[in-house]
């Protein structure tokens, strides 16, 4: 299978879902490298955009995502990854979902519970 990483500069979006649940856990990009270390591993990696470097999700806060079933779409640009989530927290900020902040009436409101303190879990790095 060959991924259309030229339409983005190199990257491709990953939305990743609970493979358990359905729910939407996180939206991440992949480049090649990325791409073929989750294909080798079956652990969920991803390209920081922020840090310019591979990134195995949860590599730091064990939480890492463990790749049951790759979707890709009909133009070969987007994966869907359903995984299982280690630890119950996608998110870095300590939720279940990186999609915790619901808009109703115009306003923001959180849901659900943070699973960790984000504090604790970073605190050495």
């Amino acid at each position: 299978m060959e991924l259309r990483f030229d339409k983005m500069g190199g990257l491709i979006p990953a939305i990743v879902q609970d493979s358990d649940t359905g729910d939407v856990l996180m939206l991440a990009f992949m480049n090649e490298a990325a791409w073929r270390h989750t294909l080798e591993t079956g652990l969920a990696t991803y390209y920081s955009r922020s840090r310019d470097t591979l990134w195995v999700k949860g590599k730091t806060s064990g939480h890492v995502q463990k790749v049951k079933e790759i979707c890709v779409d009909c133009d070969d640009d987007t994966v869907l990854l359903k995984v299982e989530q280690v630890g119950g927290a996608a998110c870095h900020t300590g939720y279940r979902s990186c999609f915790y902040k619901k808009i109703e009436n115009g306003s923001v409101r959180i849901i659900g519970e943070p699973v960790f303190d984000p504090k604790e879990v970073y605190k050495h790095t």
